[in-house]
């Protein structure tokens, strides 16, 4: 009674041949790839504007024609969220594909997400989905689900309700499902990619991860053998913290409470999820608005040698009057340079200045003019990285809610079929659940100053103008030091962007974990592009090189 479900896909973009991976390195029964992010959602809508008929994730496309052959020869179903804006048209073409193969195979979609008309002045309006439409063409027999945006961890409840018959209201089970699904969501960041403590194995090409899932909801997540990478509690730990927020984790078919989950290490490679306890879930969806914000520039002056900061004040001034009726103006001095350094780069720091402005000259051939124009005329040593361009246009993401029966969910059969999706009948407003006791600290002893990550792992993501931070333990000695030890407060204090916005901190002691919450910190989304690092990713490595004193005993 087992099910097995595999990755081949963690985002528009992944490694191309992953698909082929997964379908002759070992035993599946269904095959998934998530293809959709919030940035994606607004490429596919530009996409769109050109061509009403695009919307969709070609890629998949492209590699089903390698692979469609594979799947049917093997009985593996595939399940994706490429349809993007437009599961309809994907849906088609993969029939025109199977026919053009000679291949027999049923394909239907999901729709019902697909918002945008509600929302005037969007390029992209899409309700977050749960997985029982795709359960619903399952069950009719589909060998290829196509889908739009619904929720990542969806591409894994939908196949489990659909194998072993669960239905909503099941809740610790589809919440078990859930953890799976967003353990195997971002592909290979399960075994051992993008991982702090990625020197503990050969993490040079991960394959890609796959869960084991059970009737009653537990899981083993693992990969194919003899690909490389690794699975141990620590990468799914880090992945489990990535892109969440507190011990409830909010979707629409079942809240699963993170608190409850239990890792143990169950073999080489082998990692089982139990425990997971799951509530009803709240009584709206998500809704991701996507629309273009106005246009934004920029240009990297380099700073070479000798009064860098006095420099960096006379560019400034000269670029004063030019940027004078611009709306948004940020400047940003990366002081990569050192003294008597060996060659020009390492002596060099770097000017960055980023403006943004609802119309497109007022960042185009103003700044380029203005920035050109001093080729001559300031600073000794004056060259930027690269001229600046025309100005690109920015989107601005931002989350809204609606009841669940607001979205018409429907599963749209091979044959042409619409079969309505019912709504969750039972929902729950959600609160905070109460911070759990600390842990008893570490008895006094010596210290040294070190960095955090030497007893800490981290990983971090954006969720709209949001960034998480997840940090966990690896000994329950770190841990008792851990909880006791990095407060919001301190948190604050280490990293700095941070300390006029508000960061809520939550306890995971099951996972020797804190996730912080940093309200704000990526402004109006990933594709606002608000800061040097715009999905936040590098936020929780830059956490852990920042210094503390730590108990020796722990380094």
């Amino acid at each position: 009674m087992t099910l097995r479900i595999g990755n081949a896909s963690g985002f528009y973009g992944d490694r191309f041949d992953a698909m082929r991976e997964m379908l002759t390195g070992g035993e599946l029964d269904v095959l998934t790839g998530d293809y959709l992010a919030e940035l994606t959602m607004l490429i596919l809508g530009r996409d769109r504007l050109k061509d009403p008929t695009a919307g969709y994730a070609r890629t998949f496309l492209r590699q089903l024609e390698e692979c469609l052959g594979l799947a049917h020869e093997r009985g593996v179903r595939i399940v994706t969220n490429a349809g993007g804006l437009n599961p309809a048209g994907l849906a088609d073409k993969v029939r025109e594909l199977a026919d053009r193969l000679g291949i027999p195979v049923r394909v239907a979609h999901v729709g019902g997400d697909d918002l945008t008309a509600r929302h005037p002045g969007s390029l992209a309006a899409h309700a977050y989905l749960g997985g029982f439409g795709i359960a619903t063409c399952l069950r009719e027999g589909a060998d290829i689900v196509v889908t739009g945006r619904v929720t990542d961890a969806a591409l894994v409840t939908g196949p489990a309700a659909a194998h072993f018959g669960w239905q909503p209201g099941e809740y610790d089970r589809l919440a078990g499902a859930v953890v799976a699904g967003h353990v195997l969501e971002c592909g290979t960041q399960a075994t051992g990619g993008n991982y702090s403590f990625f020197r503990d194995g050969d993490v040079h090409r991960p394959g890609f991860p796959l869960a084991e899932i059970h009737p009653d909801g537990t899981a083993v997540i693992t990969k194919h053998p003899g690909t490389g990478g690794f699975v141990d509690v620590g990468t799914v730990t880090a992945q489990l913290l990535y892109e969440t927020g507190g011990a409830r984790y909010a979707g629409p078919d079942v809240t699963a409470r993170l608190d409850t989950v239990r890792l143990t290490q169950d073999g080489p490679d082998r990692v089982r999820i139990e425990g997971v306890r799951g509530e009803a879930p709240p009584p709206t969806l998500k809704v991701g608005l996507n629309r273009l914000g106005g246009f934004r520039n920029e240009v990297v002056f380099v700073l070479t040698g000798l009064d860098v900061e006095a420099k960096a004040a006379l560019v400034r001034e000269q670029m004063e009057a030019a940027l004078g009726k611009v709306t948004e103006v940020r400047w940003e001095l990366a002081r990569t340079d050192r003294p008597d350094a060996d060659t020009e780069e390492t002596a060099s720091a770097l000017l960055r200045l980023v403006v943004r402005d609802p119309e497109q000259d007022a960042v185009g051939r103003a700044l380029s003019g203005a920035a050109v124009e001093l080729a001559l005329a300031s600073y000794p040593g004056f060259h930027v990285l690269a001229p600046p361009g025309k100005g690109a246009p920015y989107g601005v993401f931002e989350d809204v809610y609606v009841p669940h029966g607001a979205v018409d969910h429907v599963a749209v059969l091979n044959d042409g079929r619409r079969i309505p999706v019912a709504p969750a009948a039972d929902t729950l407003v959600l609160d905070d659940v109460p911070a759990p006791s600390l842990p008893e600290p570490l008895p006094p002893g010596p210290t040294r100053r070190a960095p955090l990550g030497l007893v800490a792992g981290a990983r971090s993501g954006d969720k709209g103008g949001n960034a998480n931070v997840g940090v966990w333990a690896r000994t329950d000695e770190a841990w008792r030091w851990l909880a006791n030890e990095l407060t919001a407060t301190r948190f604050r204090e280490l990293i700095p962007e941070s300390r006029t916005l508000l960061v809520t901190r939550h306890s995971l002691p099951n996972l020797r974990a804190l996730n912080f919450v940093v309200e704000g910190i990526l402004g109006a989304g990933v594709a606002a592009q608000h800061r040097f690092d715009p999905q936040a990713k590098a936020l929780g490595e830059w956490l852990r090189s920042r210094h503390l004193d730590i108990p020796e005993a722990l380094l």
